[in-house]
Parts: C-alpha cells; sequence; structure tokens
C-alpha cells in the first residue's frame, strides 16, 4: 500500500510541469507597441506579450538588443511588423525565422491597399496603424498567426478579435466624425516624416512630411524650404511634432515662416511610430489614434470632445 502510493506521488509529480507547461500563457514577443497591444487584445490572457519598442522610440532605426535576442529565441512566437518598417532588424528576422516561429504580420495585407514607398520601388509605405481600417487586417494576421500557435484556443481568440474590431470600427467613425469638422482648406497635416499617408487617403487630409516615409530619409534644405513656402501660401497656422521624432526640422519649418512674416504654432504632438507610456490609455492602439484624431481635428478649427472619443485622454486638447 505503501509503495502503491508512493509511486502515485511520484507519477502525479512527474506529470505536473507537463500540465503547467499546457495551460501557461504562448511568450509572445512584438517589435511595436501597436502590434503588443493587438496580441494581448486578441490574445487575453492566453499570451504574455512583451514589446520590444517603447515609447518614443523609431522602429526605422531600431536594433535589436542581447536582451531582444534572448527574449526572441525563447519566445513561443514573434511578431513584427514587415513592409521593412524594422529595416535594422530585417536580416535578423529572416535568420531566426529558420528556428524560430516567426510572422511578419503586415506582410499578409493585400499589397493593392498599400502605398508606394517613396524610397524604394519594389516596397511599401509600413505605417498601416494610422488606418484603422488597414489595422484590422493586421489584427486578423495576429489572430492566425496565435490561432496556429495555439489551436485549442482558436475560439477565444476570434472572439477576442471580434471584440476588438468592433472598438476599432467605434474609433474609425469617431475619426470620420471630428475630422470632418475641420474645414476643408485647413485640411493640411504638416508633419517631420510621411507617416501619416493612410491616415490622410482614410479622412482626405493632405499630408506633408519633412522627412520621406522613413526616418532615415534626409530632410534637404530645399525639401523645408518648399514647405515654408506652403504654409505661407496657404496661410496654415499649424505643424505637429511627432513623439518619435527630434523636433529640429518643425522649429525650422516656424522660424522659417515667421522670417516671411507668417505665423505659425505647433498643433500638437502625435504618436507616429510608437504609442503611449504603458498602462495609460495613449499606450494602446484605440487610445493612440483617439489622441491623434483629437489633436489634429482640435488644432486645424474642429471642435473636438476635450479628452477624445472615449473621455480617456490624459490631457484635454
Amino acid at each position: 500500500m505503501i509503495r502503491r502510493s508512493f509511486l502515485a506521488v511520484i507519477a502525479f509529480a512527474a506529470a505536473m510541469p507537463l500540465a503547467a507547461w499546457a495551460e501557461a500563457p504562448l511568450k509572445v514577443v512584438a517589435t511595436t507597441g501597436m502590434i503588443a497591444d493587438a496580441a494581448r487584445q486578441v490574445g487575453g490572457d492566453q499570451v504574455e506579450v512583451k514589446g520590444l519598442m517603447g515609447p518614443g522610440v523609431d522602429p526605422h532605426a531600431y536594433r535589436q538588443t542581447r536582451s531582444d535576442i534572448v527574449a526572441m529565441t525563447r519566445a513561443d512566437l514573434v511578431l513584427w511588423h514587415g513592409l521593412y518598417l524594422e529595416a535594422q532588424m530585417e536580416e535578423f528576422f529572416h535568420d531566426l525565422d529558420r528556428k524560430r516561429n516567426v510572422v511578419a504580420v503586415a506582410d499578409g495585407v493585400d499589397k493593392s491597399k498599400l502605398r508606394a514607398h517613396d524610397d524604394y520601388a519594389d516596397k511599401y509605405d509600413p505605417h498601416l496603424w494610422m488606418s484603422p481600417v488597414l489595422w484590422k487586417d493586421v489584427v486578423v494576421q495576429v489572430q492566425e498567426a496565435l490561432t496556429e500557435a495555439r489551436p485549442e484556443a482558436a475560439e477565444t481568440f476570434a472572439a477576442n478579435t471580434e471584440a476588438f474590431l468592433a472598438e476599432i470600427d467605434q474609433l474609425d467613425a469617431y475619426g470620420k466624425q471630428v475630422l470632418a469638422a475641420v474645414p476643408e482648406n485647413s485640411r493640411v497635416l504638416v508633419t517631420a516624416h510621411d507617416a501619416f499617408g493612410y491616415f490622410g487617403e482614410e479622412y482626405g487630409y493632405e499630408v506633408l512630411g519633412i522627412q520621406g516615409i522613413s526616418t532615415q530619409s534626409e530632410a534637404g534644405l530645399n525639401r523645408i524650404g518648399e514647405l515654408v513656402d506652403t504654409l505661407v501660401d496657404q496661410q496654415l497656422t499649424a505643424v505637429f511634432v511627432e513623439s518619435s521624432v527630434s523636433d529640429r526640422s518643425m522649429r525650422a519649418l516656424i522660424e522659417g515662416a515667421a522670417s516671411k512674416g507668417h505665423e505659425v504654432g505647433v498643433g500638437g504632438e502625435l504618436y507616429s511610430d510608437a504609442m503611449g507610456e504603458p498602462g495609460s490609455y495613449e499606450g494602446t492602439y484605440v487610445g493612440m489614434l483617439d489622441h491623434n484624431i483629437t489633436v489634429i481635428a482640435g488644432a486645424l478649427g474642429a471642435d473636438v470632445p476635450e479628452r477624445g472619443m472615449n473621455g480617456k485622454l490624459s490631457a484635454g486638447f
């Protein structure tokens, strides 16, 4: 009897690690905050997500650290954006793909929906998160990647995705409402780099960036001179800085317009390639876009809710 009980205890103990492993959350590593948020929204308590790039980090220039490499080699699933966004990490991801489960979630989006890249003929504008409609396609790619990694949780992932897509639809409807309230001749968005092209297409705004689609492109004096002339000629009074890009070139624009007798101010700081602080509303995809939409519309002449769509923005407009 004693021997039989002892063997039963040993068998139970041996089975414990396997059971614990089967129920443990998927370890997911995501490059950008936007992808990390999508993985958390879709995965729920089935996932444990680590985002590599925090607030203010420029993904165009980011290179993997030693701790990043350790995290990715130990992960069950690695999600990166693709479309040449993480340009400095592409070779690493292609190497890692031969050993680990690695998915470029934006690469699965229908190419007919994408804008051409201004620097590379065979590539596309990667800033899909600027259009809620396009970002829904990326969320579905995240869902598919999580489902393939953990098929037994497919129903949970599907239900979470449906709820998240509905929230994004609400965000898009809010954007269409308040951005349409800006006078037509003021619907010009001047930013540090061309990250808002999909935003402009979605909401009918002309977007003018000092730098191109990548922050690694040069911001020449000729480009700054052209934009100064545009600000003066069209009597535009607001430009926008970005949380992940230096405001030096934007200051040059403002000073250039002032030298021609035209006053231009900073309409606000926008989240372009990175979200807000972790744990904040702006540190989520919906909060990030809610902030951008509210700040842009308010600065360009629309009457906007003081704290955005959900009344959750940390600072009133």
